[in-house]
């Protein structure tokens, strides 16, 4: 498996795709990558030579932010949110939806598995 921007990529997948398995890059920056080196898009990462693998390294790193930077951003941003206690902070803290999505029903991703609540006695036949 060839060695991109620090990252094992496959090396029987189409040059876009393989390129795809880059965190922060999806399959517009990959093709836009392919382009403006001038690499086949089609061809196999097999069939790249050492030439285009650090041709394309060499691009996506100076145009994107990839892989560890892009997520210590993300979690900073986060981050930040959480500090100020602003409403989305607040939902990150608490572990619900941040944007805008329904509760009452679904949302089981971030709430976590269902946990069942004891029901409260009947006080049906109660006089008072």
């Amino acid at each position: 498996m060839p060695r991109v921007c620090g990252v094992d990529i496959p090396a029987n997948k189409q040059t876009w795709v393989a390129l795809t398995y880059i965190y922060g890059v999806g399959k517009a920056r990959a093709l836009e990558a392919v382009r403006e080196c001038g690499i086949d898009g089609t061809k196999r990462v097999k069939a790249l030579t050492e030439e285009e693998l650090s041709k394309l390294a060499s691009f996506i790193e100076s145009h994107y932010k990839i892989e560890g930077m892009l997520r210590r951003e993300i979690a900073q941003n986060i981050q930040r949110l959480k500090d100020i206690r602003c409403y989305r902070g607040v939902r990150h803290i608490v572990g619900l939806p941040v944007r805008g999505q329904r509760t009452r029903t679904n949302a089981r991703t971030r709430k976590g598995p269902r946990r069942t609540v004891a029901k409260k006695p009947s006080v049906k036949g109660r006089k008072g």
